[in-house]
């Protein structure tokens, strides 16, 4: 068999050697039981040192793909991944459903424009100070490095999100915040501490698509309620009421996915009074609460955490690796909450929570979101004005966050744009990915911070024709 130097582009020699083993595995040129030449040979075939296929041939052998026999050399392993011809990239004929921005953004690699996913760009997180707060970390205990968390999580930084609440209103001492990996995994929690299967949930409409997702998975009844500029369409939400007698109510206030709206202290104290006629508990998801220049009315804040749940996370300002996020809740609720998070996921996100605490104590991410909030107001006008150039306009101008909810010209519909986008190399935001109704078929959700690139409306201005 011959083996040729490969072109390593941004690998090491390791890596490179490491994918030419692993291609010719996939395609069958090594097969289960091959011995793979010695380690003299390959160095020579691929001209590099033998310590770089000393370290290759360790590490395939650390993952499975090849073992070693002492003194005979090494072999390619007995089990093999099913032979698969299909080519790996976005499947452009997947229906568009709850999860169908998810997996298009986070399946394509880094060269396709994702101006429909949820997230900032790379280049707009704060990496100087997240690599000063890992080396920092890096010198703590070693009981901080190795050991589980507690359940409730990082008290410390419990604490502080205790005072961080309490500037937007929300009263909740340490003991009733309860750290998580992450706020869809606050969400699942609370899914699982308070539905049973076949309950009944309101949504907005439009909502974040994985709050379908989550409660599909949790086997409820989704019923959906129009979303205005100022909250849900409370006559629809009392008709919801008294048709469904729901158990739980689900919803961005400060700034809504996928709309940007607002929610109104009007609306917000008539809803709350309807969820109290009812006995209906709210989960207010707050995720985006520091991109606003001024906080707006929390539910959390009027209701006192009595029947609304308040949850969070830093993986929209600061890292989607760091998964860290919250839950506020009653405090009659920490004890159950705690047993089922030992349950499902034992301990807490101990290294995550330290490093998040290291950010917002020495400042770097007080900074950052100052910086942050502007540069999302300057392009949120930008990419306004440059959607308005090729026919697709804002739903409403938001006060604050990433996100633009957008019309299309009259007839288009947005799942077929973003199917021939994909063709393209540009993931979409389709309305009907966030709609529970199927109603927003004219409707993109853009996010302006990933729609910065002159290839994006070049391909908005063909496929809009």
């Amino acid at each position: 068999m011959a083996f040729q130097q490969t072109e390593t582009g941004g690998e090491t020699l390791i890596e490179g050697v490491m994918g030419t083993i692993r291609q010719r595995i996939a395609g069958r040129s090594l097969t289960p039981g091959v011995k793979l030449p010695s380690i003299r040979a390959l160095a020579t075939t691929m001209r590099v040192s033998k310590s770089t296929v000393v370290e290759a041939y360790e590490r395939l052998a650390a993952e499975g793909t090849i073992r070693s026999r002492p003194g005979s050399g090494f072999f390619v392993s007995a089990h093999l991944a099913p032979l698969s011809l299909t080519e790996v990239g976005p499947r452009l004929d997947r229906a568009v459903d709850p999860l169908w921005v998810s997996r298009q953004a986070l399946e394509t690699d880094v060269n396709v424009l994702k101006p429909g996913c949820g997230w900032l760009p790379a280049s707009w997180m704060p990496e100087a100070a997240l690599r000063r707060a890992l080396r920092s970390i890096a010198r703590a205990e070693t009981a901080s490095l190795t050991e589980y968390g507690t359940p409730l999580g990082l008290r410390p930084l419990r604490q502080l999100l205790a005072r961080r609440l309490a500037e937007h209103g929300v009263e909740a001492s340490p003991d009733q915040i309860i750290l998580t990996e992450s706020g869809t995994q606050a969400i699942d929690l609370l899914c699982r501490f308070l539905l049973e299967p076949g309950d009944t949930v309101i949504v907005d409409d439009p909502c974040y698509f994985n709050f379908q997702a989550l409660l599909r998975a949790h086997r409820v009844n989704v019923v959906s309620v129009p979303y205005t500029p100022v909250g849900p369409d409370l006559d629809r939400f009392a008709e919801v009421l008294e048709a469904h007698r729901p158990r739980l109510y689900i919803t961005n206030s400060a700034v809504h996915n996928p709309t940007g709206a607002t929610l109104s202290p009007v609306v917000a104290h008539r809803l709350l009074r309807l969820a109290e006629q009812v006995g209906l508990t709210i989960v207010e998801d707050d995720i985006f609460a520091d991109f606003e220049h001024a906080p707006a009315p929390r539910l959390a804040a009027f209701d006192g955490l009595d029947r609304v749940v308040q949850i969070g996370s830093f993986s929209k300002t600061l890292s989607a690796s760091v998964r860290c996020g919250y839950i506020a809740a009653p405090r009659a609720w920490i004890e159950g909450l705690t047993d089922l998070k030992i349950a499902t996921t034992f301990g807490g996100p101990s290294l995550a929570a330290e490093l998040v605490l290291t950010l917002l104590r020495d400042g770097s991410y007080r900074k950052h979101m100052e910086a942050l909030r502007l540069r999302l107001t300057r392009t949120m006008t930008e990419t306004a004005t440059r959607l308005a150039a090729v026919g697709i306009t804002p739903w409403i101008e938001p006060q604050a966050g990433m996100f633009l909810w957008c019309r299309l010209p009259e007839g288009l519909d947005a799942s077929e744009l973003a199917q021939k986008a994909l063709a393209h190399d540009i993931v979409l935001a389709p309305g009907n990915a966030f709609s529970h109704s199927g109603t927003a078929a004219g409707f993109l959700r853009f996010n302006v911070a990933q729609s910065t690139d002159e290839r994006l409306y070049r391909v908005l201005a063909t496929i809009t024709r």
